[in-house]
């Protein structure tokens, strides 16, 4: 019980991290997240609400990475195991306890959540240091690479662009 009282402040305290950052004025930030083992960033003004993992209606005929619909503060949303659409992660695997949907910003107007491990906190530029552009078969909702402090890699995604990639709008099979 614990645990999930520190995992709540925790939550908490981030959600305030947040929204401090999406008032100040316009600089690089992130919402870091793990999926199978993988760090990822997720810029803060594309980033909306976060919640706790619920229950999918799955949808027949869809990609093994669209979980189904997912009802979110009384709006349907798609659900996506963003480690198996991007090919790190196999379906079906256990993401565990601590792992959360984080939901596209309204401002993307699209109604998807994505299925992260966990979150891992919030990144700026300033703890940060970009990578060196090497892989030219990236996809372009992956436009680059960060190194922090720890000599951790983490890659960003952009989520506008996410939104409107073929793939992941091709959500039937």
């Amino acid at each position: 019980m614990a645990r999930r009282d520190a995992l709540r402040d925790f939550q908490a305290r981030l959600a305030e991290r947040m929204q401090s950052v999406r008032e100040q004025p316009a600089t690089s930030g992130w919402l870091a997240v793990e999926c199978a083992g993988h760090g990822l960033l997720i810029p803060l003004h594309q980033a909306g609400e976060i919640f706790p993992v619920v229950a999918c209606l799955p949808v027949p005929h869809t990609q093994p990475w669209f979980l189904g619909v997912a009802n979110l503060r009384g709006s349907l949303h798609g659900v996506i195991d963003l480690a198996v659409f991007l090919g790190i992660g196999q379906a079906g695997r256990d993401s565990g306890e601590q792992a959360r949907l984080v939901a596209l910003g309204a401002s993307l107007q699209v109604n998807a959540a994505l299925l992260v491990d966990r979150l891992a906190g919030l990144r700026s530029t300033s703890q940060l240091t970009a990578e060196v552009q090497g892989n030219p078969q990236a996809p372009a909702f992956a436009p680059a690479q960060w190194r922090d402090r720890e000599q951790r890699i983490w890659q960003a995604l952009d989520l506008a662009t996410l939104a409107a990639d073929e793939r992941f709008l091709k959500v039937f099979r």
